[in-house]
């Protein structure tokens, strides 16, 4: 099995006296690893501190022991295969209380869930399922399984793709690390997480369902709920990638993850993983593939999020 691209580990460090309103310090670290010739370091990591501002910031709020805590921190070791880019001390020092870990918090498109990666090391680098990141919960008009079909069509005369067809070809897709292009909160960087996957690759799903003649691009239309007022997020869940794309990337439908059936938080009964791509491209709750035109628009969430990442 391939190690995930990224890893962090940690423990916790003593809390300041809250009555001085002092941020709490964590001494979970930051490893972000290379694999093979690739490197992968979220881009918060590029904000740096230097050790006589970090010791102002600290001692003004009354933990400035915090500073040789820090400076001893421990030398992480990079996983077989991999390479140690750089380690960083992870905690908000606004003062701001971090949210609760492995929990889930919110509703539908406001749903968030953050992974507690303090618990990763080299022997256990995946993600338990339940405790999984999870940026959007799922709707509370998702159908049964059991009914579930995916609808075909676009360029290509309308068709339906029944469960039990993608359930019959299924098979081991690999370890992959997933990240939501919104994992900026400095407390944990917790949108995050690490899975083994079953599915069926997007390409044998492609050639089942036939392809137009020409036809370059795919757009993958997940459930979404659109009766939800969000005050985050809004509805409306498609990607669209080139043929190129999918087939590079080795992208495929997924119907479980770590042994076990996804739970519909995880896109039950079935979602799109893209590896190496960020987490909204991975579609959840697939229900529309479409052959499209080259000058299919791309929908805002997919806008800003390739301006964000590269695969």
């Amino acid at each position: 099995m391939s190690p995930p691209n990224a890893r962090r580990r940690g423990r916790r460090t003593p809390r300041t006296n809250e009555s001085m309103n002092a941020p709490t310090l964590n001494r979970q670290k930051f490893s972000a690893i290379a694999h093979r010739d690739h490197d992968y370091c979220n881009p918060i990591a590029a904000v740096k501190v230097d050790r006589r501002q970090f010791t102002k910031l600290m001692a003004t709020a009354g933990a400035a022991f915090a500073m040789e805590q820090w400076l001893d921190a421990e030398l992480l070791q990079p996983v077989a295969g991999g390479r140690l880019v750089r380690t960083m001390p992870l905690g908000r020092l606004d003062g701001r209380p971090a949210p609760p870990l492995n929990t889930l918090l919110g509703t539908s498109l406001d749903a968030r869930q953050f992974t507690d990666l303090s618990t990763i090391d080299p022997e256990r680098l995946l993600t338990a399922a339940d405790d999984f990141y999870i940026r959007t919960a799922h709707p509370a008009s998702l159908p049964p399984a059991e009914n579930w079909r995916i609808n075909c069509g676009g360029l290509l005369q309308e068709r339906a793709l029944e469960l039990r067809a993608l359930e019959a070809n299924s098979g081991p897709m690999g370890t992959h690390v997933m990240e939501c292009s919104g994992n900026v909160d400095p407390a944990n960087f917790g949108l995050l997480s690490a899975a083994a996957w079953d599915g069926v690759p997007v390409r044998e799903v492609l050639d089942r369902i036939g392809r137009p003649s020409a036809a370059q691009r795919v757009r993958i239309t997940g459930l979404d709920d659109d009766q939800f007022r969000s005050a985050s997020s809004n509805a409306g869940a498609s990607w669209v990638f080139t043929v190129e794309e999918l087939e590079r990337t080795r992208a495929f439908l997924a119907l479980r993850m770590n042994g076990t059936s996804l739970s519909p938080d995880h896109g039950a009964p079935v979602r799109l993983v893209v590896p190496n791509y960020y987490g909204c491209s991975c579609i959840k709750w697939v229900s529309r593939i479409d052959w499209v035109p080259d000058d299919e628009p791309a929908k805002m969430p997919s806008l800003r999020s390739r301006l964000r990442a590269a695969p």
